[in-house]
């Protein structure tokens, strides 16, 4: 169980997104943050990063695990496509 509330956890999930974003340019791709609910963050992976291989890869290991090294262990990023966003209440409360 994480110990913040998706309002505490919102601005330095930011903050930390920030550090990844950059990591991402450099291959063309991009990535925005849709919202915090119940400790999951939801992203949408953009640009190049759509449709590539390495994208779960890049989720999991590249911006999951700085949120988790940076905010707490158990925090989890789900990616929604686009057009997927109304997803995510469902998605969160699963």
């Amino acid at each position: 169980m994480i110990p913040f509330t998706d309002e505490e956890l919102l601005p330095v999930v930011e903050k930390t997104l920030e550090k990844v974003k950059p990591m991402l340019a450099l291959d063309g791709g991009g990535m925005k943050l849709l919202g915090v609910k119940n400790g999951k963050v939801f992203v949408q992976l953009q640009g190049a990063c759509i449709g590539c291989s390495a994208s779960n890869q890049t989720l999991k290991y590249g911006i999951e695990r700085q949120l988790r090294m940076d905010i707490h262990p158990e925090i989890e990023v789900i990616n929604l496509a686009e057009g997927s966003e109304h997803l995510m209440e469902q998605i969160a409360n699963s």
